[in-house]
């Protein structure tokens, strides 16, 4: 599609002196100014920390969508989600989702269960590293009736992450308030993140209580976000054969036989 110029000036003027912004009004300004650009259906923005549940920032979606998309999601979705890994990994840049998933993402019972419900063909975010050790991401999706995005489209968005990263870092600083609200709403207490936090693995909490060790747990981990055995042997430096054996044990202790019930298994134990 061909830039439209007067609906980007529109949305620069609206930030013009502005020094601060609502939520929805920053959201609607980036909206413009993607718009202007490329063609997408849906835009959602979170916020990462750690393995904390992602605060939703901002997002288009309407009733029924919302629930798919975030209320679903931040219900325990979101530990699967290579996005949150890559934010949690503290990688910046702009990137397609499918540059970011494991290697059997798309036949992985998440996938089947959980991410095939959004209808996407495509998922474009930016991961802007802000203060606090948090990662803001901005989504463009993209339904499958609409399609990939081109590639001229997206070398394009890669060419305004400069300015979105600058003007992030402006209107959504001082995050780290909201995150510890939530763990005090929870009944945690607030603390400081540190980079170190984004190691912390979903199985290390969800499985604690299930006998399994801690190579099994980061096992289970890597199988439920995607990952073959052989993907899992070479980010855990074993052989695929290892990994065979230790998947077989996990499936021993908890009665289970299959991925679909792994899965189940771990929503369930999602507290």
């Amino acid at each position: 599609m061909s830039t439209n110029l007067e609906g980007l000036f529109q949305a620069f003027n609206a930030t013009v002196g502005v020094p601060a912004m609502s939520d929805a009004e920053f959201g609607d300004v980036f909206r413009q100014m993607m718009a202007s650009l490329v063609r997408f259906d849906y835009v959602v923005v979170f916020a990462y920390r750690g393995n904390e549940r992602p605060i939703d920032l901002y997002s288009t979606f309407d009733k029924k969508e919302h629930i798919i998309f975030v209320t679903l999601y931040q219900a325990g979705p979101y530990l699967l989600d290579p996005f949150y890994h890559t934010a949690g990994a503290r990688r910046t840049g702009v990137f397609r989702m499918r540059e970011l998933a494991p290697d059997r993402f798309f036949s992985s019972e998440y996938y089947r269960t959980y991410y095939v419900q959004t209808g996407l063909a495509e998922e474009i975010g930016f991961f802007i590293a802000a203060d606090d050790d948090i990662t803001i991401v901005l989504s463009l999706m993209r339904r499958e009736e609409t399609g990939p995005l081109p590639a001229a489209d997206f070398a394009l968005l890669k060419k305004t992450e400069p300015l979105i990263t600058s003007m992030v870092r402006h209107y959504w600083s001082g995050l780290g308030r909201r995150f510890d609200a939530q763990l005090t709403s929870r009944g945690r207490t607030g603390r400081k993140h540190s980079a170190s936090d984004s190691a912390l693995q979903p199985a290390d909490t969800v499985w604690s209580d299930l006998n399994l060790t801690s190579r099994e747990t980061a096992i289970v981990d890597l199988v439920l976000q995607g990952h073959s055995s052989e993907s899992i042997g070479l980010k855990l430096g074993i052989s695929t054969g290892t990994v065979k054996v230790h998947r077989r044990n996990v499936y021993r202790k908890l009665g289970i036989s299959s991925q679909t019930q792994l899965l189940s298994l771990y929503l369930k134990n999602l507290t």
